[in-house]
């Protein structure tokens, strides 16, 4: 082999040499900087950060970020999902203190509770007279919730159970009225417990209902087969039993076996396989809250 061509063939191999170190070199820096723009991104949102779960939690609301951070701050053991849940709750607030004009009005899923409340001259549209048959006399709900009441009693009444309303929509006047005499009787701290004040009663929906079986006192409803009936029905009509056992926090009331809502047959449905209050199915499921 000529001495020219060995020469070729070394530059051609040094050159080879050459270009393996560059790629090796470029490839390195890229590996460095993409831990370092890493690293920089931790540090702007540490990992214990409430606010990294904005894209995290679909129910997560940004209008609440300061309400957040600050709940959680008091309530170290609970886990995100639970702080931004019970914020969306209102939970961080106090009842009748920290108050909101409720939207959705006509719908289904208006929310009316102790932070939520409807103006006095509220009065849902297309109230209808519920049937004779399955109530005391000029009582009213809304019609798809009559509808559906009135489907749901005629076919407990199949077998041979009796549901009959015994209260259902109240005006503003007559709900301030009836609190302002349980105040009377039993003091405001014991009546906010079991009544809701004027604009604050969703019986003023046209959506809640009380009911009973004409045979026991509807505070006995809970051992009648007609309650054990509803547990198991309920939901099929579209009402949730409104005020559960063991969630007196979130909805402000204890419980009661003979008050029902109508919030329709989806979002009962859902309530009823997870267990969980109105408030809570508001808190993540409805995003105009």
């Amino acid at each position: 082999m000529s001495t020219k061509r060995k020469i070729k063939i070394k530059k051609k191999n040094f050159s080879i040499f050459i270009s393996i170190i560059l790629i090796l070199i470029i490839s390195i820096t890229l590996i460095i900087t993409k831990t370092t723009n890493n690293k920089t991104t931790t540090k702007t949102i540490p990992k214990n950060d409430i606010t990294a779960y904005k894209d995290k939690i679909d129910y997560y609301n940004n209008n609440y970020k300061e309400r957040y951070i600050k709940y959680e701050k008091k309530h170290k053991n609970l886990t995100k999902e639970q702080v931004i849940k019970n914020v969306n709750m209102n939970l961080d607030l106090q009842f009748y203190k920290d108050t909101f004009k409720t939207k959705n009005l006509n719908t289904t899923i208006i929310l009316v509770n102790k932070y939520y409340y409807v103006d006095k001259n509220y009065v849902p549209n297309n109230l209808e007279n519920i049937d004779i048959k399955y109530s005391l006399k000029g009582m009213k709900l809304t019609k798809v919730a009559r509808e559906s009441f009135e489907e749901l009693a005629k076919d407990a009444k199949r077998e041979n159970l009796n549901i009959i309303a015994m209260s259902t929509y109240r005006s503003y006047e007559y709900q301030e009225k009836i609190y302002n005499d349980y105040v009377k009787k039993d003091g405001k701290e014991a009546a906010d417990k079991y009544s809701g004040r004027p604009g604050h009663s969703e019986h003023q929906t046209g959506l809640a209902i009380d009911v009973y079986n004409e045979k026991e006192s509807y505070t006995n409803f809970e051992k009648t087969d007609e309650f054990k009936w509803m547990q198991e029905h309920a939901h099929e009509y579209g009402f949730i039993l409104r005020f559960p056992k063991e969630k007196e926090n979130e909805t402000g009331y204890i419980y009661e076996s003979w008050h029902y809502r109508y919030v329709g047959k989806k979002a009962a449905k859902y309530i009823k396989e997870h267990n969980i209050s109105l408030e809570e199915y508001y808190a993540t499921k409805i995003k105009d809250w």
